[in-house]
């Protein structure tokens, strides 16, 4: 039987060592992908339509919305973000898992939309772990990090809906916990009802 795929929205702090943990736990998988957004901004450098962002004007942008097309959208910095529904749909259908690393706002949105969406919430140890990453990357002004960890905790109020919770203390440990999320996922009993009558 043709199993379908299963949507991953992966949430968590600035910090909290997301990407890290995902591309870990998907090295070497070929049944698990990144979803492409759409965008109104402009291509940089190097960039190519359809591979890191696909790039749309306003316009566009806006009967996508309309249309509900899109799983979830945002505004950042003046320009439009989002997660077309059928690009994520025709990759589910191919049996591939699909990865999202948005907000909390967001995966809100994806819950509403696509109830049976899979939510991990990605978090430090603690805030004081967290305070340390990021003052460690020195990419950030004393204002941008003190920002950060405020958004931390208000997204540790917010992300009470989420399904499963994987503490970041050491990479290799967080995305065996990943990949295993993702083996139990596909497990579900409901998800092979048609395959038990069918047997």
């Amino acid at each position: 039987m043709s199993e379908k795929g299963k949507l991953l929205v992966i949430s968590g702090p600035s910090g909290a060592g997301k990407s890290t943990v995902v591309f870990k736990a998907i090295e070497g998988r070929s049944d698990v992908c990144f979803s492409t957004s759409v965008t109104t901004r402009s291509p940089r450098p190097g960039e190519v339509d359809g591979r890191e962002y696909f790039f749309i004007d306003f316009k566009r942008f806006h009967e996508m919305v309309e249309n509900d097309e899109l799983l979830e959208h945002a505004e950042y910095v003046t320009n439009c973000y989002g997660t077309p529904r059928a690009y994520v749909e025709q990759r589910l259908n191919e049996g591939m898992n699909v990865v999202l690393d948005i907000e909390v706002l967001g995966a809100r949105q994806v819950r509403k939309k696509m109830p049976g969406a899979v939510l991990i919430f990605i978090a430090p140890p603690s805030l004081i772990e967290l305070e340390r990453r990021l003052r460690g990357r020195g990419t950030d002004t004393e204002e941008a990090i003190l920002g950060r960890l405020t958004r931390a905790r208000q997204e540790y109020q917010e992300a009470n809906f989420y399904d499963y919770l994987i503490i970041n203390d050491d990479v290799e440990k967080a995305a065996k916990q990943l990949g295993a999320i993702i083996e139990a996922e596909h497990c579900r009993f409901a998800d092979w009802a048609d395959w038990l009558r069918s047997n």
